[in-house]
C-alpha cells in the first residue's frame, strides 16, 4: 500500500485497478458492457477498470461510455484508456434508442445535489429514465446504481440497514431513488430482465467523500458538525468492482446489495484523528444523534470480496492531499443531512 497519493494520474491509476474479483467475473459475462453515466464521478473509473479487468483476461469485448460527458478532458482519457465514449442525451430517447445494443449495462445516472428546488428533473432522471433505459436495454443484464438513502435513518446500534429491510425514504431524493429501483423491478419482473441494485453508501477517494468533507473543514478551521455523528465509507476501486461483479447476480426479480465499507465510523473521531495528523485544532459543533444513515455491506463483502483499502488507510491518504491543496471535485457529500433534503 502506498504510504501517499500525489497526483490525480496516480489516484485515477488506483481507482481503476480491477480486484482479482473484477478480473475472474467479466470474461464469464458475454458480450461487451455500456456504462451509462460514464463522465459523472465514479463513471470514468468504473469504466477504467471493466477496461483493464477484460485486458488482463486477455478478453477482446467493447466497453462503451455514454454519457454528456461534461469534461472533455475527461472523455479523452477514457478513449486513451481504451474505453469507446458516446457524447448522448439519455433522456432524449432518438439519441438514446441509437445507442449500440450490449448485453451488460451499468446505470449510473441520477440527481442527488441539487435535488432541492429541481425535484422535478430529479424524479424525471431517477425514476422516468429507468423506465426508457429498460425498453431500450430489455434484452440486458442491468448493474443499478442506487442509494443506501433509500432505508432512511436507522438506529447507530444496528449496525446497519441490511438488504431485507423495508425501506423508509426521507426527503424526495431518497424517494425518487426508491422510485427509480421500483421502475427497474417493475420491468424486471414484466419482461424478465435481470437487475440488480447496487445501494452505495458512501464512496470516497481523494477528490470526495465523507472523508474529505471532514478533513477539509478541519484544515480549513472550520466547524464539524456531528449531530450526523456516524457513516459509512469505502474506497472508491472497492465500491466499483462490487458493482461490476453484481452483474454476475443480476435477477428477476432483482437482485439487492448493499455496498458500504466494514467500518461505522464516528464522525467525532475521524474529525480528532484529522486534527492530529494535520495539527490542526478541531471545533466540535451539536452532539451524536442515536440514528444515522447506515448501511451493512456484510453480504457484499462475503460474495464479491472484502475491501482492500481500510478506512484507516484512506484517512491517511486524505489528510496528506489536503494539507498539499490537492484537486478537489467541489461537490460535497452533505452526508449531515438528516432531512434528506439535498
Amino acid at each position: 500500500m502506498v504510504e501517499e497519493i500525489t497526483s490525480v494520474e496516480q489516484l485515477e491509476e488506483m481507482i481503476s485497478e480491477p480486484s482479482e474479483g473484477v478480473i475472474e467475473t467479466l470474461p464469464r459475462l458475454e458480450g461487451d458492457i455500456i456504462v451509462l453515466g460514464a463522465g459523472g464521478k465514479m463513471g470514468p473509473s468504473l469504466a477504467r477498470m471493466a477496461r483493464r479487468a477484460l485486458d488482463a483476461a486477455g478478453i477482446s469485448r467493447r466497453v462503451i461510455g455514454a454519457d454528456l460527458f461534461p469534461s472533455a478532458e475527461q472523455e479523452m482519457k477514457l478513449r486513451q484508456a481504451g474505453v469507446e465514449t458516446i457524447r448522448c442525451d439519455l433522456m432524449d430517447q432518438a439519441q438514446l434508442d441509437s445507442l449500440p445494443d450490449a448485453p451488460n449495462v451499468v446505470f449510473m445516472v441520477g440527481m442527488k445535489f441539487g435535488a432541492t428546488g429541481q425535484e422535478a428533473l430529479t424524479w424525471a432522471l431517477n425514476a422516468f429514465l429507468p423506465g426508457l433505459v429498460c425498453r431500450k436495454y430489455s434484452n440486458s443484464r442491468i448493474s443499478v446504481f442506487s442509494t443506501g438513502n433509500v432505508y432512511g435513518l436507522v438506529p447507530v446500534h444496528s449496525g446497519g440497514s441490511v438488504e431485507t429491510d423495508a425501506p423508509n425514504p426521507t426527503g424526495e431524493y431518497a424517494i425518487s431513488a426508491l422510485g427509480r429501483e421500483r421502475i427497474f423491478e417493475h420491468f424486471s419482473r414484466t419482461m424478465g430482465i435481470p437487475v440488480s441494485i447496487v445501494r452505495l453508501n458512501y464512496s470516497n477517494e481523494m477528490r470526495y467523500g465523507v472523508l474529505v468533507d471532514i478533513a477539509q473543514k478541519v484544515w480549513n478551521g472550520e466547524p464539524v458538525d456531528v449531530t450526523m455523528g456516524n457513516a459509512n465509507v469505502i474506497w472508491q476501486a472497492d465500491a466499483n468492482a462490487m458493482a461490476l461483479q453484481s452483474l454476475a447476480h443480476a435477477a428477476s426479480p432483482p437482485f439487492v446489495i448493499n455496498v458500504a465499507g466494514p467500518e461505522i465510523i464516528s464522525v467525532r473521531r475521524v474529525a480528532y484523528e484529522f486534527g492530529e495528523l494535520m495539527g490542526r485544532q478541531v471545533t466540535i459543533t451539536g452532539s451524536e444523534s442515536a440514528d444515522a444513515f447506515l448501511s451493512n455491506g456484510r453480504l457484499g463483502h462475503r460474495l464479491f470480496g472484502y475491501p482492500r483499502v481500510p478506512v484507516q488507510q484512506m484517512i491517511q491518504w486524505v489528510a496528506k492531499w489536503v494539507m498539499r491543496g490537492g484537486q478537489t471535485l467541489g461537490k460535497p457529500t452533505h452526508f449531515e443531512t438528516r432531512d434528506g433534503r439535498f
